[in-house]
């Protein structure tokens, strides 16, 4: 007699059903703000690896989340967390060998002219923090971005993310500068990305404001992923620093080795910032955050303003943080980043043979985006964009779009993306535009 065997999974209908009650009650309780990616949103339930599960034990291909840096549940990191959280987890007001483990071998990733260490619990928080020390320190109020860029959620990081609040919702003291883009016009705007915020640097002089910082995500994330040349980049630093303010390099998506060249995206263009924030991949998924900076912009701040966080550089978060830092340099992560990154991008090359929409291509490391056209319709080459990262997710590959007109594919996978990996995405994306 044969007896039949239940699958573990709910039926297609079933499993359509739970998730139109898991939409509705979303919806009720978390209200119109929370917005889930894609247009089929997926209800996970498990990761490993680069790898994510949904609820009917489908297998996804994680190739955009570089929250889960080194991996999801990467089981040296949860380890760390499980063993501190059993033990202790206060804040930074006593004292923890562990907290100060921590910020000597973080702080030992950086040039040493970068002294201090100091903890958050998000990217935004940093930024935030980093802001705060920048006008405190030099007496000014402005702060330089560019025109799409993304530095966090709290009041003052939204006023300088135009790609969340647009150009009206950036503060009047502050100035936007076209982002270097390296494929329009030649890349016009790259060449002259120093000379528009040495214009900027004017213009707030004219209206009588002074220049706190230039603030720069190192990969321009939002703006469409860009990489302009390392003396242009300089030169925009030098230009804000004789102006009296100071250079924040924003680490938060470019840090952790995942340009290939290093730990930091900074380094690539050469520049000796004052201070570099950092966020989501600190934490291999924890909520973390941590602000470097040059002991001298503290000191006056430290002693008239002072900084406490609860739940910023707690024992927890530190013992994440250390064993992430481990990870990274006992995987060989930054090594694998330049070289399954290089090896992507030629798989990629190959698909801009074949496919006509594929525009241009820019790669550092496992940071890439792919910039798609449509015979100069832009409106439609956002559409079809944003269709192609929907059939690959229906086809097994998570990715997403970007940049101000929004025909950018994003892609940015966990740190230990192999090549098969990066395989399945080419077979997957080429797909995907065969459908153009």
């Amino acid at each position: 007699m044969l007896v039949s065997q239940s699958s573990p999974y709910p039926s297609n209908a079933d499993a359509a059903a739970s998730e139109r009650a898991l939409l509705e009650r979303r919806a009720r309780l978390l209200g119109p703000t929370y917005r889930a990616f894609y247009r089929n949103p997926i209800h996970l339930v498990r990761g490993s690896g680069v790898w994510l599960y949904d609820a009917q034990g489908r297998k996804f291909l994680d190739a955009y989340n570089n929250v889960a840096s080194v991996g999801h549940c990467h089981p040296r990191v949860v380890e760390a967390l499980s063993a501190q959280a059993a033990t202790l987890n206060t804040h930074t007001r006593y004292l923890s060998e562990v907290i100060l483990d921590y910020a000597e071998k973080l702080l030992g990733t950086v040039p040493a002219h970068l002294g201090h260490a100091m903890f958050t619990c998000t990217g935004s928080e940093a930024n935030d923090l980093a802001i705060r020390i920048a006008q405190h320190s030099s007496g000014g109020t402005g702060v330089i971005i560019t025109d799409f860029a993304y530095h966090g959620a709290t009041i003052a990081t939204a006023q300088l993310s135009p790609a969340a609040v647009g150009a009206k919702g950036v503060l009047a003291q502050h100035r936007t500068v076209t982002a270097p883009d390296t494929f329009r016009d030649h890349g016009r705007a790259a060449n002259d990305f120093a000379k528009n915020v040495a214009a900027a640097i004017e213009d707030m002089g004219a209206r009588n404001v002074q220049p706190a910082a230039l603030l720069l995500d190192s990969a321009f994330s939002s703006d469409g992923i860009f990489f302009p040349d390392a003396a242009v980049m300089r030169e925009a630093a030098d230009n804000v620093k004789k102006a009296g303010g100071i250079v924040i390099a924003d680490e938060v998506q470019s840090g952790f080795g995942r340009l290939g060249q290093g730990m930091w995206g900074f380094a690539n263009y050469d520049i000796e910032p004052d201070i570099v924030t950092m966020g989501k991949p600190i934490g291999d998924g924890h909520p973390m955050g941590a602000v470097l900076v040059r002991p001298q912009l503290v000191a006056s701040f430290g002693s008239n303003t002072g900084y406490f966080n609860t739940f910023g550089g707690n024992p927890v978060a530190a013992a994440v943080g250390l064993a992430v830092l481990e990870v990274i340099e006992g995987e060989g992560l930054i090594e694998n980043a330049r070289n399954v990154g290089a090896y992507t991008s030629e798989l990629l090359r190959a698909l801009q043979s074949r496919h006509g929409a594929v525009a241009d291509i820019r790669h550092n490391g496992l940071y890439f985006g792919v910039e798609l056209t449509a015979d100069g319709d832009e409106a439609l080459a956002a559409t079809k964009t944003s269709a192609v990262v929907e059939t690959m997710r229906e086809d097994g590959v998570l990715i997403s779009s970007c940049g101000p007109r929004g025909n950018v594919l994003k892609i940015r996978p966990p740190l230990p993306f192999a090549r098969d990996n990066a395989e399945q995405l080419a077979e997957t994306l080429d797909r995907a535009l065969s459908n153009w």
